[in-house]
């Protein structure tokens, strides 16, 4: 007996899929701030994730060993503030994470987003600078000037949150609204409550000065030599006059004596007179020498031996590359006693910033451009 079965009268096996919500177990939430490569400033997103799992705290993103150390002093400051540590898988990442990033001052950005850890920040146009101590005070690095004054040069910058300590020199930046906290709770306080109005009024320069199509001019009246000091010598001094006034480089000759150093020494004080931005960028330059600078209206003058090497003359360095005594006369004086003393080599590499205004340092891992807009005075015996 044969028997056909007609499978299209049969009925059909349905099969549905339905779709399970997944819950997400953290906000993720980010914050920005920034890190300096060379003397140009980069800026930094600062993430962080918290999943469940296995208790721990990782930073990535091509962090340097002081960001590393930034966990130990994040979880002290927390813990001494009476702010519970999430027993959570805690990820922080750094963005773009194909930059090498140092500097202490991230620990602030890290430590609001774990302690904020279930609110979901959303501040653009944010940036948040400090170091945290172990008892949750937040404090200064001599890095925040040039920082923020590269961003601010760059139109980055509108608005940061920064340490209270930090303020007796980041108030000269103008255009920038400075928001100072003394302690983590107090940074807390005002990202959780978006109290972002600025606290900090800017620096009034004590210096003397004129206006000149819109622009302020700040010039001292009170200086340390003075030309009535130096005894005859007249074309000289005609000579430095015209020199000082057009920024002119500047050749002087004569025997051992007679008063070429004395009069490069007072060259400076009849210099044209500084403007906001020229002061600035002096102040930039001593902080990178970890120099405090005192935001005078006197033009620099640096003056380096003729055994001095290269890199302390030009800048160098095999993984930091350091600015030097050229750099650190930009806007003012480099002078040269015994010119003919100096190595051939530090001679032809003067040619680079008399002629482009601008130091290139060149190593295996930096490459650097440092400004260097200067007047170049030279002594030497006939």
């Amino acid at each position: 007996m044969n028997a056909k079965i007609d499978s299209g009268n049969l009925p059909q096996e349905q099969t549905t899929i339905q779709k399970v919500p997944i819950k997400k177990e953290a906000i993720v939430n980010s914050l920005t701030s920034a890190i300096l490569e060379g003397v140009n400033a980069k800026i930094i997103e600062v993430e962080a994730t918290f999943t469940k799992g296995l208790p721990g705290f990782s930073v990535v993103g091509l962090a340097s060993s002081d960001i590393q150390e930034a966990k130990e002093r994040v979880k002290a400051a927390l813990l001494t503030n009476d702010f519970i540590f999430p027993p959570l898988k805690i990820t922080v990442n750094l963005s773009p994470s194909d930059l090498k990033k140092s500097g202490t001052h991230l620990d602030l950005s890290v430590a609001l987003l774990i302690a904020l850890n279930k609110i979901n920040i959303d501040e653009d146009g944010l940036f948040i600078f400090g170091e945290l101590g172990l008892d949750g005070r937040v404090k200064s690095s001599s890095m925040l000037f040039p920082l923020i004054l590269s961003l601010k040069e760059q139109g980055l910058i509108k608005r940061a949150i920064v340490p209270k300590d930090s303020i007796e020199y980041l108030s000269h930046i103008s255009g920038v609204d400075f928001i100072a906290v003394d302690s983590l709770s107090s940074a807390i306080e005002i990202v959780k409550e978006k109290k972002f109005d600025a606290n900090i009024q800017l620096f009034s320069y004590d210096a003397d000065s004129f206006n000149v199509d819109d622009k302020t001019y700040y010039y001292e009246k009170h200086y340390e030599s003075d030309f009535a000091d130096v005894k005859g010598q007249g074309i000289a001094k005609r000579a430095s006059l015209i020199a000082a006034a057009g920024m002119h480089n500047f050749l002087m000759e004569g025997n051992p004596g007679c008063g070429k150093s004395m009069i490069a020494k007072r060259i400076k004080d009849i210099l044209p007179p500084l403007y906001e931005e020229e002061m600035l960028a002096i102040a930039k330059h001593q902080f990178l020498d970890d120099v405090t600078p005192d935001f005078s209206a006197i033009r620099p003058m640096r003056a380096p031996h003729h055994t001095a090497t290269s890199a302390s003359i030009f800048g160098g360095g095999s993984s930091r590359a350091r600015i030097g005594e050229v750099a650190l006369a930009h806007n003012g004086i480099l002078f040269f006693d015994e010119l003919p003393h100096f190595s051939k080599a530090i001679l032809e590499a003067l040619r680079e910033p008399l002629q482009d205004r601008k130091v290139h340092i060149a190593r295996v891992n930096a490459k650097i451009e440092y400004e260097a807009d200067i007047m170049f005075v030279a002594a030497q015996n006939p």
